[in-house]
């Protein structure tokens, strides 16, 4: 693109990680590059928000929806890059995911249909924002992931199920220039609980980033120097192994800061056991060798949440009894919250065989001074099957792995021929449902997807994974073989 500044649309700048992104835009060194363009709607909080950056620093600032093809339209008009970052996100796609998939999935196709609208087409290049919550739960010992891992959002998690759509309608899409990097937990510098964060087993692993680190993964995806191998793959986003945790782990540094423990203020089976996501990554140095986002570290943020902690917070949590803490603070969060675990108990059946198994399970939960189940060392782990010789050089797959791919996800390879190592071009496939689809070898080798029909929602994993040995080695590792349940 030579001398010329790059035109760059970003979508989520309200958000932690395209916040951050705009941030890092707007410095010296990255206006000398780039003319930004962000698309938000015209709220007040928005407006508030964002036009002192189209005041002090020249960003175009597009009042539009990304619902509104025509809104879509004239953002993507004369860009170079389309960095795709907004999403209605949890609670809210939880408590409405008519929202969440009218917004993550419909940006998805207007961003794409308004990209082939283009003149030149092949040279725009657009970057999509996935998450690590496709992937579903990855409990010890299957919590080291990499992408080609199969795509199975958890029971409920309507973002996660938006998501994986929108990732394949941008993977799908034919474009000449795309990627999609699915996000992982993005670490923020607050010491709210929500209700949320007890729907997160305590033996979770996560491989987290920072928000810089997240702001400079959309900031260097529009670099010059990446090569065209980059290109219409799937990555994860992980900061490495410095980013590394347990969740109960972690629980301990967060609430070490303000003199506490988990133990004191928290009971054990408040935390489901099973139904979330996260893990940690085998592959995330992938990433980071194309964009070099890896600068922060858990030290780091730590470090950050003692500075930005008040004073008063932590003399009032060094004065206040333990016990009164806990049923002031701690245990409100818990019972009254409608996503609160310890709500479903009386009144969402089919939440607790979700999250707990079942209300056995659930009560027999030891306390903290019984001895729980433990993981004794984290980096051993079960590598999961792709179902196809992945030593093999891409340009070598042909259709007969296709056909051993397609029997270990329970189903066929019905195409009659392919060209080898052409992982962009549609081939027909049919499932263990007998249904039949279209896509690319690359989504189904590559990114872990298969049968569109059978995505949830609705959740008949039980049923798939009998006939599918590539999701049953996912399945099996929380479910018994007879537990059969469909959550719709």
């Amino acid at each position: 693109m030579g001398d010329q500044k790059i035109n760059v649309l970003l979508t989520g700048a309200g958000g932690n990680m395209g916040g951050a992104a705009l941030e890092l835009f707007v410095t010296p060194e990255q206006k000398e590059r780039v003319n930004l363009t962000v698309i938000d709607l015209p709220t007040e909080a928005n407006r508030k928000r964002l036009l002192p950056y189209a005041e002090r620093h020249g960003v175009q600032i597009l009042w539009g929806d990304l619902t509104h093809y025509g809104d879509v339209l004239e953002a993507v008009s004369r860009q170079d890059y389309v960095l795709h970052a907004a999403a209605v996100i949890p609670p809210l796609a939880d408590h409405n995911p008519e929202l969440a998939w009218r917004v993550n999935v419909g940006a998805a196709q207007n961003i794409v249909r308004a990209v082939k609208a283009q003149p030149a087409p092949d040279a725009v290049r657009l970057v999509n924002i996935g998450s690590v919550a496709q992937t579903g739960d990855r409990l010890p010992p299957i919590h080291i992931g990499r992408v080609g891992d199969p795509i199975l959002p958890s029971a409920y998690d309507y973002y996660a199920c938006s998501k994986v759509e929108a990732e394949r309608i941008v993977a799908e899409s034919g474009l000449k220039y795309w990627v999609s990097l699915r996000q992982t937990f993005i670490l923020t510098f607050s010491l709210d609980h929500i209700p949320i964060m007890f729907h997160q087993p305590l033996n979770t692993c996560f491989e987290a980033i920072g928000p810089l680190d997240a702001g400079r993964v959309l900031v260097n995806t529009t670099r010059d120097d990446l090569p065209e191998e980059f290109w219409r793959r799937f990555y994860n986003i992980g900061g490495g192994q410095k980013t590394r945790a347990n969740y109960l782990n972690f629980l301990r540094r967060f609430l070490a800061v303000v003199g506490l423990k988990p133990e004191e203020v928290y009971e054990r089976k408040w935390f489901a056991l099973r139904n979330f996501h996260c893990q940690w990554y085998e592959d995330s140095d992938v990433l980071n060798r194309y964009l070099d986002h890896q600068q922060q570290d858990l030290d780091d943020y730590f470090r950050e949440i003692a500075r930005r902690t008040p004073w008063y917070q932590k003399v009032f949590t060094r004065l206040v009894p333990r016990k009164v803490l806990k049923e002031i603070v701690f245990k409100p969060v818990a019972f009254r919250d409608q996503d609160s675990p310890m709500r479903w108990v009386a009144k969402d059946p089919k939440r607790i065989i979700a999250f707990f198994k079942d209300h056995k399970t659930l009560e027999s939960i030891p306390c903290w001074h019984q001895a729980g189940p433990s993981v004794t060392d984290w980096d051993v782990y079960d590598r999961l099957d792709h179902g196809y010789d992945e030593q093999k050089p891409v340009w070598e797959l042909d259709l007969t792995d296709m056909r051993v791919a397609a029997r270990f996800r329970g189903g066929e390879c019905l195409s009659g021929s392919m060209q080898p190592g052409d992982l962009h071009t549609r081939l027909q496939w049919s499932c263990g449902f007998q249904h039949h689809f279209e896509m690319t070898p690359n989504s189904v080798l590559k990114g872990g997807h298969w049968c569109p029909e059978c995505a949830p929602p609705d959740w008949n994993i039980a049923q798939q994974a009998r006939r599918s040995p590539f999701l049953a080695q996912v399945w099996r590792r929380q479910h018994d073989l007879e537990e059969l349940i469909c959550y719709p």
